[in-house]
């Protein structure tokens, strides 16, 4: 009688235990994907000839996924067409509690014709999220604000610089929040 009392105890703990470990979550994901368009500013030469349209998804932080990348007015920095360049990126996003989204975002394009120019932004994401507490909200209104550097020059000087930019999710243009 001992050893089946000691055993339903025992089922018991464990039922008990099991129970209550996960924990809800507090806080709202978000996601983001579709096209944005940046405008970069400063430079000289070709350097200032570099706007692009991109398309990427990341969720709340990691690696941008590219759907899509294509220089607006490349020069000769940036060969344009198909497999012309390498993009990487990565976000990190964060929503607050009013459903405002505040981030980092790291882009790069290496350019394989002409090889080794690489173009570099990194800047601060602003936004809104529809996502509530514990679901995976979609990103809007996406604004990033950052600064540019163009290295390598590839054999010409004016392939170098920098300045700031601006990338407007869905549209041609935005303002810095």
């Amino acid at each position: 009688m001992k050893k089946l009392a000691i055993l339903i105890l025992l089922a018991l703990e464990l039922a008990v235990s099991g129970c209550g470990n996960s924990t809800p979550s507090t806080t709202t994901s978000t996601t983001t994907s579709g096209n944005w368009e940046a405008q970069l500013t400063g430079g000289t030469g070709q350097a200032s000839q570099l706007d692009f349209v991109t398309a990427f998804s990341v969720t709340n932080s990691g690696p941008l996924t590219f759907t899509g990348f294509g220089f607006i007015n490349a020069g000769k920095c940036f060969a344009t067409g198909l497999n012309a360049e390498n993009e990487t990126g990565s976000a990190t996003l964060t929503t607050g509690s009013t459903n405002q989204v505040t981030g980092t975002l790291t882009l790069t394009v290496q350019s394989i014709t002409p090889a080794g120019n690489t173009l570099t932004l990194n800047g601060n994401v602003t936004g809104t999220s529809n996502g509530t507490i514990g679901t995976t909200g979609t990103l809007s209104n996406g604004v990033v604000a950052g600064t540019w550097s163009l290295t390598g020059g590839a054999g010409d000087p004016s392939c170098t610089g920098g300045g700031n930019f601006l990338m407007c999710q869905g549209a041609a243009t935005c303002t810095v929040p």
